[in-house]
């Protein structure tokens, strides 16, 4: 072991690929999240249509859009992608 001080971490090119890469990853979610509101409206619709109880689906719909918006809402904190 050494008595020095370790180095002080640099802000460079890595931190932006990091934040970058976050943002990739923010998109991925939110699509996944899309598609299964996507699929839960259509399920509810269904359910309503035929006169089956849709307060469960209704639910997972709306908890869905609401990650959704959470996630669009943290996305627009990062960079653009390029």
């Amino acid at each position: 072991m050494t008595n020095s001080p370790s180095r002080p971490r640099s802000t460079g090119a890595g931190s932006d690929r990091r934040r970058m890469r976050s943002g990739e990853d923010f998109d991925i979610i939110i699509g996944f999240l899309a598609f299964w509101a996507v699929v839960l409206l259509v399920v509810t619709v269904w359910m309503e249509v035929t006169a089956q109880p849709a307060l469960g689906w209704a639910l997972g719909l709306l908890a869905s859009l609401l990650a959704i918006y959470g996630m669009v809402r943290l996305r627009r904190k990062l960079p653009d992608r390029r």
